[in-house]
């Protein structure tokens, strides 16, 4: 292995194309990766969620076990590879997430309130999400279908407890 003479860039380039490709084999998608280096130690992250199942320990360990052998040959440095679910709460990061996450229950905080809103944060149902960076959504409160701007989006998460709630309903109505 060589110095740390490499661009980030280039390494998650040729990297990206087989994660995505493994996540696939295993019905599963990489939402978000980094490579990035921490108190003198280099971090591969891979997030991963799955759109019929809660992601578990063995998609965490089937990723990794998959990758590792073919990742040592991509990057030139000692590394540590994690593999894990977005988590319950997970802050939405990228327009790739307001796409997977639709159906889910967010809490939205706008820059500024919406013209003749006067609520800057709330809960709502992720109903779509355009390309044009605009996310439609319906507020819990009122069931007021609202569009706003991804730049009017200051923070936007997902919330455990109503996704929770809405997952047991559904079962019930089975």
């Amino acid at each position: 292995m060589t110095t740390e003479n490499f661009s980030k860039k280039e390494i998650m380039r040729n990297i990206y194309p087989l994660i995505e490709n493994t996540c696939m084999r295993y019905n599963l998608i990489p939402i978000e990766v980094e490579f990035l280096k921490e108190s003198g130690r280099w971090f591969l992250r891979i997030f991963i969620y799955s759109n019929d199942h809660e992601v578990n320990h063995m998609d965490c360990e089937n990723i990794s076990r998959s990758l590792s052998d073919f990742l040592d040959e991509l990057i030139p440095v000692k590394y540590n590879l994690e593999v894990s679910s977005p988590g319950l709460e997970r802050r939405l990061k990228s327009e790739k997430e307001y796409i997977i996450f639709c159906g889910k229950v967010i809490e939205i905080k706008l820059k500024q309130p919406l013209v003749g809103e006067a609520e800057k944060q709330f809960k709502a149902l992720l109903l779509d999400y355009s390309d044009g960076g605009v996310v439609f959504v319906e507020r819990l409160s009122d069931k007021k279908q609202l569009t706003i701007s991804l730049d009017n989006i200051f923070s936007s998460r997902l919330c455990f407890e109503e996704n929770e709630k809405q997952y047991k309903k559904e079962i019930n109505n089975d």
